[in-house]
């Protein structure tokens, strides 16, 4: 599709498992379209997380293609997926994936400093602002709640600007009031910033917000 922002095309994915192999995804195609939100929904084991990966050129499939801004993510080596993802993508993860060591401001920085950002500072600054740890800024990880850590996690995936945002079960972790709190930020930020998002989620309510739900079942796109 022209104005996709990413199309995957016939995509398998086949792993060793013992003494034959286990396919884990079948055939999948679909295309997304700028400014779309999209849900991926299916049960544990559905291949969802798969799917995720495979996009993010994280891993490459067995066949079929994944194109991200038109590029063949299996034609690009591991650095040129890197360079591409870096430029392309935001990631908002179940398990938050902050580095321990560093601050919350350090955290977020982090994306825009690898990408040379002379800005980083204050860039940083201003997103964790907009997600409400104006007051944070110093606090490593371990002394953020649940809920604040996947606030810095917004703001750092947010703070590059990415044309598509991929969110892995973004409030698997956070009890219902503080998910509920992340969901309207994250797309209220998703709406400011006009990103393309694909939201991985079994949340059946969740995916209702999106304006279109692929369903996975047992590795499989089912209508």
């Amino acid at each position: 599709m022209a104005n996709a922002v990413i199309d995957v095309a016939e995509l398998g994915k086949v792993v060793p498992s013992g003494e034959g192999s286990l396919t884990i995804l079948h055939e999948i195609s679909f295309s997304v379209t700028a400014g779309e939100a999209v849900a991926i929904v299916g049960a544990s084991g559905s291949g969802k997380s798969t799917l995720l990966g495979l996009m993010a050129g994280l891993d490459l499939a067995t066949s079929g293609s994944v194109r991200l801004g038109g590029e063949n993510l299996a034609a690009l080596d591991e650095d040129s997926r890197a360079e591409l993802r870096g430029r392309m993508l935001g990631f908002v993860f179940q398990s938050f994936q902050l580095l321990p060591a560093l601050t919350a401001l350090e955290n977020t920085m982090l994306p825009l400093e690898l990408a040379g950002r002379g800005d980083a500072p204050a860039t940083a600054e201003a997103m964790l602002k907009r997600v409400g740890l104006g007051e944070r800024l110093g606090h490593y990880p371990k002394h953020l709640s649940g809920g604040e850590q996947q606030r810095v996690a917004l703001a750092r995936a947010f703070a590059m600007r990415p044309q598509l945002l991929l969110a892995d079960e973004p409030t698997g972790n956070l009890d219902a009031a503080t998910g509920a709190q992340i969901i309207e930020l994250m797309f209220d930020m998703n709406a400011e910033s006009g990103t393309t998002l694909i939201l991985v989620t079994h949340d059946e309510a969740l995916a209702h917000r999106c304006g279109r739900t692929l369903r996975l079942a047992g590795g499989r796109l089912v209508s």
